[in-house]
């Protein structure tokens, strides 16, 4: 029962970063539990512990966990990429939902392609290769597609 007593009076990860006492109403330790010491860290390297205390004071009880995660990742993010923080992981992120979205629309239209019959699944080289040459309804100038003239040649 000693250990659990000890434990309950060690003080959160903000009053032993700062070297303070962690009084019962410490406004940091319902947010910054001893087993997270890199969090508040990061959190006070960033914003300071007097910025930080005073937006957990305007903000209301309930919001205030939400506000410590967003301010814990802010701070991560800057640790790692000073300039942009966040806001370049976002944007990369971005960058590669759109990348993604594009790879999609090609693959679902190279599927439409494939499923209506007018598909050249290996690429036209591959195809006239093969011995298919594959016209598009799309584009009447694939009669003269070089690898499709050149099998025609053959013939």
């Amino acid at each position: 029962m000693a250990s659990s007593s000890s434990y309950s009076n060690s003080p959160c990860a903000a009053c032993k970063f700062l070297r303070r006492k962690c009084l019962a109403d410490c406004i940091f330790a319902p947010y910054f539990p001893p087993e997270e010491p890199t969090k508040f860290a990061n959190v006070h390297k960033i914003f300071g512990a007097s910025n930080v205390s005073k937006l957990l004071h305007e903000v209301h009880p309930h919001q205030r966990e939400d506000a410590v995660n967003s301010l814990a990742y802010e701070a991560e993010a800057r640790m790692k990429d000073p300039v942009y923080g966040c806001v370049g992981a976002i944007s990369i992120l971005q960058r590669q939902v759109i990348r993604l979205q594009k790879e999609l629309d090609t693959t679902n239209a190279d599927l439409v392609r494939y499923a209506s019959g007018g598909a050249r699944p290996y690429g036209r080289r591959a195809a006239a290769q093969s011995g298919v040459c594959f016209i598009s309804p799309l584009n009447s100038n694939d009669r003269h597609d070089p690898y499709c003239r050149d099998k025609e040649e053959q013939n």
